[in-house]
């Protein structure tokens, strides 16, 4: 598998490491960090240099109960990020929003991947990602971030994930989506339950048929605070856990805030060649 944007291409043969650099003041790991431009590229640096080949970048919080953020907040968060990573850092930009406005501004600003949580269905959303004719990662999401975690339910998690990604895939390749530009995320922790989501983990080569690489992010989620009785600051070795488990399942980014020690792990599985 090949990702394409413009004039660059990414490898998927083995798995990528995605690195989290959220520049919002209320983000539930690194909330108000990163706010500033030079922290900001200063930990971006930081990230490529422990092993990520891309930054994810986001500007609006969408941890359970996060409040809605402004579209010109959003663009003044995020744009000169973008730009300034652009200049100094050989890496792979990806854009964490639904707003189609900052989509398109931030792909013109360098961004080389779309990565939306609601999967391009906000108003705009297709249309501006068909226009940008970069990577799309669809997330799979129940509800809305304020009320998500409020006793999520399913018939069948795995099923209703999948058919749901099936659906999406589907009606973005009509609108214009390259096929071999699309990523799916199963959303952990995005309206799913302790069990759902380690039952999606566990599951997660079941998506592997639908022909579309699988993007996979837990870490530090509630999952292994749950699971652990761990706080945010905790969750180190349960993160790292989801993520041999997740690239043994077949997943070709990991999306972490720790890059270092993901990178050492994915070492490890590369030297017995555990991936599918």
């Amino acid at each position: 598998m090949i990702l394409t944007s413009g004039k660059k291409q990414l490898s998927l043969e083995f798995p990528q490491i995605m690195g989290i650099l959220n520049v919002t003041p209320d983000s539930f790991s690194d909330g108000g960090k990163h706010t500033q431009i030079d922290k900001a590229l200063s930990h971006a640096q930081k990230l490529v240099e422990q092993g990520a080949s891309i930054i994810d970048i986001g500007g609006e919080s969408t941890r359970p109960g996060a409040n809605d953020v402004l579209l010109d907040e959003e663009l003044v968060r995020v744009v000169p990020v973008i730009e300034r990573i652009k200049q100094e850092l050989d890496c792979w930009i990806s854009i964490d929003t639904s707003k189609a406005e900052v989509m398109t501004a931030a792909v013109n600003a360098g961004a080389d991947i779309i990565n939306d949580v609601r999967a391009l269905r906000e108003d705009g959303a297709l249309t501006a990602a068909v226009n940008a004719n970069v990577p799309v990662c669809l997330m799979h999401m129940k509800g809305q971030p304020r009320s998500m975690q409020v006793a999520p339910n399913y018939q069948n998690v795995v099923h209703d994930v999948r058919e749901f990604l099936i659906q999406r895939t589907e009606q973005c390749i009509s609108a214009g989506i390259k096929p071999n530009n699309i990523i799916i995320d199963l959303g952990f922790g995005f309206g799913k339950s302790l069990q759902h989501n380690f039952d999606l983990l566990n599951a997660t080569d079941q998506f592997l048929t639908l022909g579309f690489p699988i993007l996979t992010g837990v870490s530090r989620k509630s999952m292994f605070g749950q699971l652990l009785n761990r706080d945010i600051n905790s969750r180190l070795a349960g993160s790292l856990a989801g993520a041999v488990i997740a690239m043994q399942q077949g997943s070709k980014i990991i999306r972490v805030h720790d890059v270092a020690e993901t990178v050492d792990v994915m070492k490890v599985l590369q030297q017995v060649n555990t991936f599918k």
